[in-house]
């Protein structure tokens, strides 16, 4: 691990330094480059340093212990010395996990798509819970949301619905939630209590800039038509709803939710967008490696992620094969502990390979 360490102590001491050249500073684009690098290689070298200087303290105990007579200063830098390899350890434990590949998509933004499945109008409500709990977890980490897309169901849940959320590394929290999430309760409209299985599928998609997809307005066609749905009358008149179909691939994106063509243009070509990006990325490691699909943070969306077990209170997430009886708490938001796990399994496995190589 040393070797590696020392280049990346050694970029981090080039970048330094180039942010005081003035044929850098000449260049804002450079500079935000390299400023960017450097901000990326801090922690690690900070943590470098930590570590060196409980490697120095763990050699000065020892040689502390090799010296001394007394009794009372042997048993102090015994102890010192027990604190300081366990520290050691930690530090070692996390500058290989800081020197692992960085998901180049953790910072993005991310357009959350939720879809009933199979269930009728029980997986449509369940549906709405899961917006519910999306919402609220956003909500708490101070991030932004917007509905771009969405189709209600007669009993008021939702068959679909697409929102864009933005913050600080949505999508390196996110990203575990792609998968069919299965609900098992009984409905509302249950009038023997029957227990229902009913599933939802969730899709968590990076936002792709202009700059990750280029839309060539040849390959677009465009259409304005009349929304549906509340406030209908004014709306079908002004044909505000959009339409937009990739003749290439043939996908399709419809936007009806704001009152503004425009507006409605604008979300449906960043769906469109991310759509594109999501189709190209699945594509790339499906060459690059046939069993990511079986991995956490694939995107695979056929594989059941989660079950919510309403009569016994019971979460159960199928890749941590662990359950959780706070089930009010989370659909309320409290996804914290839950993404937490699944963020330490991922670090975990990629640790193994790291290791077996």
């Amino acid at each position: 691990m040393l070797p590696e360490l020392e280049s990346v102590e050694e970029k981090y001491r080039l970048l330094t330094r180039s942010l005081s050249d003035p044929a850098l500073l000449a260049d804002p684009k450079k500079v935000r480059q390299a400023s960017i690098e450097r901000a990326e290689l801090e922690p690690l070298v900070r943590k470098l340093e930590e570590f060196r200087r409980v490697r120095k303290d763990i050699q000065d105990s020892r040689d502390i212990l090799a010296e001394a007579v007394d009794p009372e200063l042997r048993a102090m830098a015994e102890s010192d010395l027990q604190r300081l390899d366990a520290e050691a350890g930690a530090l070692e434990r996390d500058l290989k996990l800081l020197l692992l590949p960085k998901d180049p998509l953790d910072d993005k933004n991310v357009l959350l798509e939720i879809r009933a499945g199979a269930g009728g109008d029980e997986a449509s409500l369940f549906a709405q819970d899961l917006f519910r709990m999306y919402a609220r977890y956003a909500e708490t980490k101070g991030w932004k949301i917007e509905v771009l897309e969405s189709s209600q169901s007669p009993i008021g849940g939702f068959k679909e619905i697409v929102i864009g959320i933005q913050g600080q590394r949505v999508y390196s929290r996110l990203k575990f939630e792609s998968g069919v999430h299965r609900v098992q309760r009984v409905p509302k409209t249950e009038a023997s209590g029957r227990i229902h299985t009913s599933t939802v599928t969730v899709a968590v998609l990076p936002e792709a800039d202009e700059i990750d997809v280029t839309l060539d307005p040849k390959d677009l066609k465009i259409e304005a038509f009349g929304s549906s749905g509340p406030g209908g009358q004014n709306v079908n008149r002004n044909y505000t709803a959009i339409r937009v179909t990739h003749k290439p691939s043939g996908l399709v994106v419809s936007c009806q939710d704001e009152k503004s063509q425009h507006r409605n243009k604008e979300k449906a070509l960043r769906v469109l967008r991310s759509r594109l990006m999501d189709i190209a990325r699945t594509e790339q490691q499906e060459k690059i490696a046939k069993d990511r699909r079986s991995q956490v943070g694939t995107g695979e969306r056929s594989e059941k992620i989660r079950t919510y077990n309403f009569p016994q209170s019971r979460i159960t997430d199928h890749r941590l094969n662990e359950s959780f009886h706070a089930m009010a708490a989370v659909l309320d938001g409290d996804l914290d502990e839950l993404l937490e796990k699944l963020v330490l399994q991922t670090q975990a496995r990629h640790l193994e390979r790291r290791n077996g190589a």
